[in-house]
């Protein structure tokens, strides 16, 4: 293993999605085993403070000001960054943002990203023909750490909400990115699945967001009995609520990455709006099945998918293998 010369002040920047910050979990804790004892700062979104409060590998935690073309922002941002004195930074964001943090700074620590010009570069192909979680793990190697796990979610977990099915039951998560449409599903989709499982006595529960409620009782129509968690869980929750499930369906979404790091059989949905090559979820019991046009989709193709999931006497079904019809694994088994 190469040898990572000891840091007092460590700066590690995540900003992105939630499904980005969650996968580059791995990473960090892995960069806080590497420097056990240094003053570690996190710069990230005021979305995910919380989560990163929550695992506990982090000193500090600093807000991003997005300064954008505010001159005296950016001025307020250099002056912090080369405040904290920190001997090496760990950029996990690799955009052109992060790229003008490390010009900001003007050379003054060690920087791990792909920036031209900085100490440990990684140098890559935009976007990168790498999943993001190999993409860092060779990203960390240049700089001398060289295990670099997949994120370990055991940290999140959260009282279960009133109101789940009595029964065994499977997790809806029907939203995704308001902005990017083709990336959902049809609730009529989700509604029609969820009527199937409960004809084969599996109950069904719906998460997400305040705003998808609306999604929720469009399930709900078609299988009365789902529950709606819509705007009732924080991320630890979710977690908790995941971990209790049978399996797992969502879309291309931040709580489905969660679902799947958590342990949870997760089937991904993807159209080709994106690429579970590059971006999928990754857990010990992950699938991704992806159609051109998710419009396409049938239910009978995703019941078929997780057939064996809801069949196995074990809840959860056995761990993910073999081809899957429309689309590959995005899972990092026990073998890796």
């Amino acid at each position: 293993m190469t040898a990572v010369p000891t840091m007092d002040r460590v700066l590690v920047i995540k900003l992105g999605a939630l499904g980005d910050f969650l996968l580059a979990l791995g990473p960090m804790q892995a960069i806080r085993r590497r420097h056990p004892r240094a003053r570690i700062t996190l710069l990230t979104r005021a979305a995910y403070g919380d989560l990163a409060t929550r695992s506990g590998l982090f000193d500090e935690i600093w807000i991003d000001p997005a300064p954008r073309l505010n001159p005296l922002a950016w001025l307020a941002l250099a002056a912090r960054l080369r405040g904290g004195r920190f001997q090496r930074v760990y950029d996990l964001q690799t955009s052109n943002r992060s790229a003008w943090y490390f010009r900001l700074m003007g050379g003054a620590a060690e920087w791990s990203g792909k920036v031209a010009g900085c100490s440990h570069r990684h140098v890559f192909p935009t976007p990168s023909p790498l999943h993001t979680v190999e993409r860092q793990r060779a990203q960390l190697a240049i700089a001398g750490l060289d295990d670099v796990p997949l994120s370990d979610l055991a940290f999140l977990d959260g009282e279960l909400p009133d109101g789940l099915p009595a029964r065994s039951f499977a997790l809806l998560i029907p939203g995704a990115s308001a902005n990017r449409p083709a990336k959902r599903w049809p609730a009529a989709g989700f509604a029609d699945l969820a009527a199937r499982l409960s004809a084969r006595g599996v109950g069904c529960a719906v998460a997400g967001t305040a705003a998808e409620r609306e999604l929720a009782g469009i399930i709900q129509d078609h299988a009365p009995n789902a529950a709606d968690l819509t705007g009732r869980t924080n991320l630890a929750e979710l977690a908790a609520v995941a971990r209790a499930a049978r399996l797992v369906i969502g879309n291309d979404t931040g709580p489905t990455h969660l679902a799947a790091l958590a342990g949870a059989p997760t089937l991904a949905l993807f159209s080709a709006d994106s690429d579970p090559a590059r971006t999928g979820p990754r857990g010990p019991r992950t699938r991704v099945i992806q159609r051109d046009r998710l419009d396409d989709l049938a239910p009978e193709a995703v019941l078929a998918e997780i057939a064996d999931w809801i069949d196995s006497p074990i809840a959860g079904g056995p761990i993910a293998g073999g081809p899957i019809a429309g689309g590959p694994i995005a899972g990092d088994g026990p073998a890796r």
